[in-house]
């Protein structure tokens, strides 16, 4: 069976270079490897303790079920007011209660060098949440200096050698 990776953005820009490199990197999958986007952040609603109880909302149903279906997850959020995205940490907000999220391996990619503060805040929670964030695997590229299309990224030698070096490095954690 083929190693299930499912992407997930932090932006909800339609064009955003974090979900370009998602993108990317599903182009990129060498094969064994399938990595699916996640779309739905957008509809989360927003986190409230009260809702989460079944029956829980259809998109939080929904990406929990993504969540526990998937082998692993690549996560790119970009950086707002030297913090992780909003909708991204709702996201994750809504996963705290869930027992599959634990000991899940998380590639963190990071679309610009200069995210510092979210990428440092976005590890914290996740590893508060007890995800397995695996630093193989984890890259960061500088897309805010040139944007790049998804086919930039996936025909730029080094760009396109260092997302499949994280892409193996996942398959091996």
């Amino acid at each position: 069976m083929p190693l299930h990776l499912l992407a997930i953005s932090g932006s909800l820009r339609a064009g955003s270079s974090n979900t370009t490199l998602l993108k990317a990197a599903r182009a990129l999958a060498p094969e064994g490897i399938v990595v699916e986007l996640y779309e739905g952040l957008g509809a989360l609603p927003h986190f409230n303790p009260d809702l989460d109880v079944a029956p829980w909302p259809t998109p939080v149903v929904d990406l929990r079920a993504r969540i526990g279906a998937a082998d692993g997850l690549l996560i790119c959020s970009p950086e707002y007011a030297r913090g992780v995205a909003g909708a991204m940490k709702n996201a994750l907000d809504w996963m705290v209660s869930v027992e599959d999220f634990a000991g899940k391996p998380v590639a963190l990619f990071n679309a610009s060098p200069r995210a510092t503060h979210a990428l440092a805040a976005l590890r914290l929670t996740l590893e508060t949440m007890a995800a397995r964030v695996i630093d193989a695997a984890s890259l960061t590229v500088p897309l805010w200096s040139a944007p790049l299309s998804e086919e930039g990224i996936a025909t730029d030698p080094a760009l396109a050698q260092a997302v499949r070096r994280a892409l193996e490095a996942m398959v091996r954690a």
